[in-house]
């Protein structure tokens, strides 16, 4: 997906919305001094991320100033213990917090509505074209992504004001 995914998000972010970021997009290293420059950061295909020392320290300093990371694109619950284990290490003691349909985000700059499942978006080269969503047999994706990928989630670390400082759309 990298580059493409991370220049087409950047793009449809500043094409779709009000807010004003690069449309070209810019690749970081969680080490890189420049890093508090942005307030927000991407990350996809997370679940066998190995962060060094350096990453945490400087992600939880980056999250704990105010920054916010946005994590997409992964898989299956093996992905998600993942992911999970290497955030505990940026932030111990926080847990997830599991987003439901009334919660604003839902409803800020889009109006999404549900089920939630029905917001989940297979990765292109799986998906099913002969889907069909009143069919309960039916599957979005071709590919069997492994145990725990069928439903899709929206789960968030708050900060101690209930301000989103991650948030994790998994199985899409």
């Amino acid at each position: 997906d990298f580059p493409d995914a991370d220049l087409n998000f950047s793009y449809r972010l500043q094409q779709m919305t009000s807010l004003k970021v690069d449309p070209d997009a810019r690749v970081l290293h969680l080490t890189d001094p420049d890093l508090a420059d942005f307030p927000m950061i991407y990350m996809e295909h997370t679940g066998f991320m190995e962060l060094r020392d350096e990453e945490v320290t400087r992600l939880r300093n980056y999250l704990q100033n105010g920054g916010a990371l946005f994590v997409n694109d992964f898989w299956s619950q093996h992905e998600w213990d993942g992911f999970e284990d290497q955030m505990k290490r940026v932030l111990p003691g926080r847990g997830w917090t599991d987003l439901t349909l009334d919660h604003p985000i839902f409803h800020s700059v889009f109006e999404l509505r549900g089920p939630m499942n029905a917001l989940q978006v297979p990765t292109a080269q799986f998906w099913n074209p002969e889907y069909d969503p009143r069919d309960p047999n039916s599957h979005l994706s071709r590919v069997f992504r492994g145990e725990g990928s069928e439903n899709m989630h929206v789960r968030a670390w708050l900060d101690d004001q209930g301000r989103i400082m991650v948030i994790a759309i998994h199985n899409s």
